[in-house]
């Protein structure tokens, strides 16, 4: 009857805990707890994902999209400070032009 849905971003996910069960274990199924950075629930998890079929690929994937995202935005920032050294370079470059055609001016 009651229906939550809730997200949470791949780069905030600190911790996959499995729990099992005879019940669940003899249908193949586990319970992943997943706790992210910042902890908003003080029970311990921030979302808890019952019945899980082959719940150590699953693992494997989540972990493997987290990596992703994770390298994608640490390249992302060496692009951008590679970019402003870049700038400041270029900068530099005209500023010293500029003083040259003040110089030849003279």
């Amino acid at each position: 009857m009651f229906k939550v849905e809730k997200t949470i971003p791949l780069e905030n996910i600190q911790d996959l805990t499995f729990i099992e069960n005879p019940l669940l274990k003899y249908l193949d199924l586990r319970i992943l707890k997943i706790e992210t950075s910042g902890q908003s629930n003080p029970k311990g998890s921030d979302m808890k994902l019952i019945g899980i079929i082959d719940s150590s690929g699953f693992k494997e994937q989540v972990l493997k999209q987290r990596e992703a995202i994770q390298c994608n935005t640490k390249n992302n920032s060496q692009s951008i400070s590679s970019n402003e050294k870049t700038n400041v370079l270029l900068e530099e470059i005209r500023d010293l032009l500029n003083e040259i055609k003040i110089q030849n001016k003279n």
